[in-house]
């Protein structure tokens, strides 16, 4: 206690004590005090007392402030621990990815360089959990900071320059891929061509050979029907291709054929143009010999006879070289009748340019182009089947749905089944259109093909066309 009262005694305050001890002798001595001195020596010991107060205060303000610098140092210390893991943390998902890279083509050199980053990264790792377990913080953190971050991105960045090079190497792949599989296209596509090729010929109905009028079957006539929907198939995607090649609008062609229908698929729309087309060639089709303007018949006992021959006269012929042999006959009239009728005038002239095949046609003449031969061949299957139809008796009737009739699987055939899987519970597909007309051939029916929808309000019954 003595030494702590020692040290705190200052000079001033020891002059003020002698000073207190000459007039305490003096008093004694009988010398009067003097009041000013007496101030003097008060005044000297409040201020030596507020000294003392104000030291102690700045002190206190010292130690708040140290305390201060003490945490902000800490905290920036922390901050440049967490970035220098961050920037590491990137830098190994840098190699890994870098590493993963180099194994797919097999890279040694890139595996190689991968590894030590890996390596360098997880001994850098590390001695951060070192140092922070030690506490021995960086001596300049805001650097350590900057340089963290610059790692860190230099890391993302690498990553993603790894990323975009696997990227290229499967855009390659698939390119690779497409080519490959365009390849095997155009190889089936060359062999569809040349079986469809085969299948259009007229050679094609060598079942038909030796038939005779009295084994007429109505397996027959479906045979023959099953070729003449092809062939109108054909014609259709010919027809199809030549829109688009002339940039007609098939959508507003469409449209104008068969309103107010919801196609369930894009490639459902040419059922529309096969539609028109199949309407436009049977049209009639339930008159002999079509109801051609000045064509004499037999009589009826043997008009069955007759139509048998034609028949046979004309399935073994194609139907280009049958024209150039009779361009007088009746199946070259009922071609010119056809292809007036159903190919328009602007439609040839945006296919090809001009009408040259409709002045040809008009002329008694047929043109030698890919466009007349699929046309001809179409008519020459329709009119056999008109022919093999006549050579029934009873003579086969023709019959179509219409548009609205509730479908019914006894007298129609769907070309979209995938409307049943899509239909409500509550209301049946019905009709929009019929595709491919219907057949009788006595207790036997050959079902129509039909487009369906379910947009459809009003139910009608199907229709039925008897042969006169």
């Amino acid at each position: 206690m003595e030494s702590v009262k020692a040290s705190a005694m200052t000079p001033r305050k020891k002059l003020a004590r002698s000073f207190a001890k000459v007039l305490h002798v003096k008093a004694l001595i009988g010398i009067a005090a003097v009041d000013g001195l007496k101030n003097v020596i008060s005044d000297a010991n409040l201020k030596d007392e507020g000294n003392i107060g104000k030291t102690t205060l700045n002190w206190g303000e010292s130690f708040n402030k140290d305390d201060d610098d003490e945490e902000l140092q800490e905290r920036v210390a922390n901050e440049a621990l967490l970035a220098k893991l961050f920037a590491s943390i990137s830098t190994v998902k840098a190699a890994y990815a870098q590493l993963q890279h180099a194994q797919s083509p097999f890279e040694p050199d890139g595996i190689e360089a991968a590894d030590r980053l890996l390596v360098s990264e997880l001994k850098n790792l590390s001695e951060l959990k070192q140092c922070y377990l030690k506490k021995q913080c960086d001596p300049s953190p805001k650097t350590a900071i900057l340089v963290a971050e610059s790692k860190e991105l230099q890391g993302v960045i690498k990553t993603y320059e790894i990323m975009g090079k696997k990227l290229e190497s499967q855009v390659r792949l698939k390119d690779s891929e497409i080519m490959f599989l365009r390849e095997k296209l155009e190889e089936a596509n060359g062999q569809n061509k040349a079986i469809e090729k085969r299948l259009n010929q007229s050679g094609q109905l060598s079942v038909l050979d030796n038939l005779h009028i009295s084994g007429l079957s109505p397996g027959h006539f479906i045979t023959v029907l099953r070729h003449t929907v092809r062939s109108i198939r054909n014609f259709v995607r010919l027809v199809v291709d030549e829109m688009r090649s002339a940039g007609w609008d098939v959508d507003a062609a469409v449209g104008a054929i068969e309103q107010n229908v919801v196609y369930f698929i894009e490639d459902h729309k040419c059922f529309a143009i096969e539609a028109f087309v199949c309407r436009e060639m049977f049209d009639a089709f339930h008159f002999p010999n079509f109801s051609l303007s000045n064509e004499s018949l037999p009589d009826r006992s043997r008009r069955q006879q007759w139509f048998f021959g034609k028949f046979n006269e004309l399935k073994s012929m194609k139907a280009k070289d049958f024209l150039a042999e009779k361009p007088r006959s009746s199946f070259a009239k009922f071609c010119r009748v056809k292809y007036l009728r159903l190919v328009h005038p602007k439609m040839e002239a945006s296919f090809f340019g001009n009408t040259s095949h409709r002045n040809l046609v008009n002329a008694g003449e047929f043109p030698h182009t890919a466009f007349f031969t699929s046309f001809a061949e179409m008519a020459k299957r329709v009119w056999l089947l008109h022919c093999l139809a006549f050579s029934f008796e009873p003579q086969a009737s023709i019959f179509q749905v219409g548009k609205g009739c509730r479908f019914s699987d006894v007298y129609m055939e769907s070309v979209n089944d995938e409307m049943f899987l899509h239909s409500d519970q509550e209301s049946d597909p019905q009709v929009a259109f019929t595709v491919v007309p219907g057949f009788r051939i006595g207790k036997t029916v050959i079902q129509c093909q039909v487009y369906l929808s379910q947009h459809q309000s009003k139910v009608k019954k199907f229709t039925s066309t008897k042969q006169r």
